[in-house]
């Protein structure tokens, strides 16, 4: 089959997918993306396109978002015209919507069909926005959430079939959308995210390595920032490190803005958390680890006693599911994302995302007793198993979802 992937930041939700059908062999691939400087992948090609136009920081707000989509999208339909070409017709096409990078294709291969990835609907109500009181939305908020959600109105009519990864994504979107949308999360490797009583972490503060001995809490996201409530975290340092003075925290995590507003403190978020808890922590248990390799990450996971995973009613991070598989134990927020995957006191333990005093008491509980909780991340990794596993779950339905829509001639064999 010839297969085309669309996304700005190759491999991005199609990682495992990809991988996967080049190892099975016999498929022409293509993936497009703006990511620079991707090495060689044996078995496909990886081409780098560039967005046509980019608006002026000055742009007319609730346009602005159309006019990037939109020079997105026109700089991947004339890669894909180039391609065309050159005589490369896929018989399927897999991107992600919310770059607007699909917009255009149709009218390269007006009969090809899409399958779009739709992650999450700008909400000015019951979603990121306006969640946190500390953050409050603007006046003009719902204007430009709905303003933004023309490229997922105009990519709905683009793609033959959606996809979203889990409900609370899927259910973002307005009614209408739901029976063109499937939900199947992209797939955990839990063969491979396993739990390791033998990891260890070198620290070099301490000159050592750290394993599952010591008393290690963790902390992860893309980001330092209130999305992944990475504020409520830092607020939680001072009671966890007071009544646990063997306690160390490993945070995983860049010091940027993937989400929302950016800081106005020099330094970004951890700076204006350092500034605010100050002398009341014993910032030599304190480990920024910045981002770190894929199986360095791996191994700080599973010597965590007590994983704390926070964030807003917003798109639920891989590395939160990735940690079930490995058998953490888990302190996140309640919030309706977490809430499908976690349950409270059978695979996670979930505390009010605004209360920093409860997720502290929750984390001493757990540094405290780990032998009393390690039933959560052994039910946990079985959810994964059951229900996100790529390879026995996901790859399946994905499998069937495209073979639905190319003659049969053509259909991927699941082997």
């Amino acid at each position: 089959m010839n297969i085309l992937f669309v996304h700005q930041n190759f491999p991005g939700q199609y990682r495992e997918l990809f991988q996967w059908l080049i190892a099975q062999g016999g498929h022409q691939i293509v993936f497009l993306t703006q990511r620079k400087g991707v090495p060689a992948v044996k078995g496909a090609r990886i081409i780098e396109y560039t967005a046509h136009h980019k608006p002026a920081d000055s742009a007319y707000a609730p346009t602005k978002y159309w006019e990037e989509c939109t020079g997105n999208g026109l700089g991947a339909a004339f890669a894909a015209q180039k391609l065309a070409a050159a005589g490369f017709r896929p018989d399927i096409i897999l991107g992600h919507v919310g770059w607007g990078e699909l917009t255009f294709l149709k009218q390269v291969w007006a009969d090809v069909p899409i399958i779009g990835f739709f992650e999450y609907y700008f909400l000015a109500q019951g979603g990121s926005v306006g969640f946190d009181p500390e953050f409050p939305a603007s006046d003009h908020a719902p204007f430009l959430m709905h303003a933004r959600n023309a490229v997922n109105f105009a990519n709905f009519q683009t793609v033959d079939l959606g996809q979203s990864p889990t409900f609370f994504q899927r259910d973002t979107y307005p009614t209408n959308f739901h029976d063109k949308i499937y939900v199947c999360h992209d797939g955990i490797r839990t063969d491979r995210l396993v739990p390791n009583p033998h990891a260890r972490v070198p620290l070099s503060r301490l000159g050592r390595a750290v394993t599952r001995d010591d008393e290690i809490f963790t902390y992860m996201s893309r980001n330092m920032e209130p999305v992944r409530g990475f504020h409520k975290f830092m607020r939680a340092l001072p009671q966890i490190l007071a009544e646990r003075p063997n306690a160390r925290a490993l945070i995983i995590s860049g010091n940027e803005v993937s989400y929302g507003k950016a800081s106005d403190t020099q330094g970004g978020y951890r700076a204006e958390m350092e500034r605010e808890i100050g002398a009341r922590v014993d910032w030599d248990r304190v480990h920024f680890l910045g981002k770190v390799p894929y199986a360095a990450y791996q191994q700080i996971i599973q010597i965590s006693r007590a994983h704390v995973y926070l964030t807003v009613p917003f798109v639920l991070s891989w590395s939160s599911m990735e940690a079930m598989s490995m058998g953490a134990t888990i302190i996140a927020s309640d919030t309706a994302p977490v809430r499908e995957v976690m349950k409270h006191g059978e695979n996670a333990l979930l505390v009010d995302f605004h209360d920093h005093n409860a997720l502290a008491a929750q984390v001493i509980e757990v540094l405290a007793r780990p032998e009393a909780f390690s039933q959560l991340g052994q039910a946990a990794r079985a959810h994964m198993i059951a229900n996100y596993d790529f390879a026995t779950k996901c790859l399946p339905t994905h499998i069937a979802r495209i073979n639905s829509l190319v003659p049969k001639g053509r259909a991927i064999p699941l082997r």
